[in-house]
């Protein structure tokens, strides 16, 4: 979908961000559903951010887009098994519930979204320190 050339994608990464613990494989799918979401909502034409920062407890990691945004009531549901906003067979609901269930469940981080018209950020926290 990047190939297309209708994205423009802009790296903001800290120079400092420590390396975390946590599965990279998992972790790969939790980006790929992110941008491909991001690109999604673009319908192909925008600027897709990638950020990489730390703070004293975490690695923190958003995929900003500058599509339409979320209302605040599919904001609420974004991250519910089945849940979608795609066309009938363009999308399963499933991407965001499995990119809680790696950040939250296997990893003990966090998930958030923070959506307005014209940039729409999936803002993810993974600890430094592994989950118990």
């Amino acid at each position: 979908k990047l190939r297309a050339g209708g994205v423009t994608v802009r790296r903001e990464h800290a120079d400092d961000v420590p390396p975390v613990h946590g599965s990279p494989g998992e972790l790969n799918q939790v980006w790929t559903n992110l941008i491909d979401n991001a690109v999604d909502a673009m319908a192909g034409e925008g600027i897709l951010t990638v950020r990489t920062y730390a703070d004293e407890h975490a690695v923190i990691v958003e995929i900003e887009d500058t599509g339409p945004g979320m209302t605040d009531e599919v904001a609420v549901h974004a991250f519910e098994p089945f849940f979608t906003t795609k066309e009938v067979g363009k999308g399963t609901g499933l991407g965001l519930d499995l990119s809680r269930r790696i950040v939250v469940e296997r990893h003990g981080g966090e998930i958030e979204v923070d959506s307005r018209p014209g940039a729409t950020v999936m803002r993810v926290r993974l600890p430094l320190a592994p989950p118990a």
